[in-house]
């Protein structure tokens, strides 16, 4: 092992006692078992939910006698932008 490695080792168990050091790496066990489940479990959830989309249809385009190339132009507003007296 590298040098650092027994240091950071050393370190460690003098900082944390080697009392402490089981119970910690089984905390982080546990911890690392439930973020595990739970993100099987959204994958999951994403899986059972992607076919039940279904993809949407482009909205309707007005009828109003437009041609389908012209401009949209909002509600208030002429076709040159400025706004319309109400």
């Amino acid at each position: 092992m590298s040098e650092w490695v027994i240091v950071a080792i050393v370190g460690v168990v003098l900082l944390f006692g080697a009392k402490k050091l089981p119970d910690m790496a089984r905390g982080l066990g546990q911890s690392m078992r439930i973020f595990k489940a739970e993100t099987r479990g959204l994958k999951e959830d994403d899986e059972r939910s992607a076919p039940a989309v279904e993809p949407s249809t482009p909205p309707a385009t007005p009828t109003s006698g437009a041609s389908p190339d012209a401009p949209a132009t909002v509600r208030g507003t002429a076709p040159d932008g400025s706004r319309l007296p109400e």
